[in-house]
């Protein structure tokens, strides 16, 4: 059950995505812009929403990667001082 968590993530993605960039051409539409200024601005929307999503995944990933590492390092600390290494061979 835990394996379609990329799933959930890629869909409330994409429904973000769509939203927020129909969102945007709606709104600069309904401004009167001309049809080539609209499609500018849904380009830009969805470059700038693709952009900002990877920079959110990648440092997702890596805090959460930090916060592993910090962990077994404590964990490992702790293990060290009950057993030294020295004691273990």
């Amino acid at each position: 059950m835990g394996e379609v968590g990329w799933l959930r993530a890629s869909v409330l993605g994409a429904n973000d995505g769509i939203v927020s960039t129909s969102s945007l051409i709606l709104g600069v539409a309904a401004a009167h812009v001309p049809q080539n200024g609209i499609l500018l601005s849904g380009i830009a929307a969805l470059v700038a929403g693709a952009m900002s999503m990877a920079t959110g995944e990648y440092v997702s990933v890596h805090s959460q990667a930090d916060t592993e590492a910090a962990a077994l390092a404590e964990e490992r600390a702790e293990l060290e001082s009950i057993m030294p290494v020295s004691a273990a061979n």
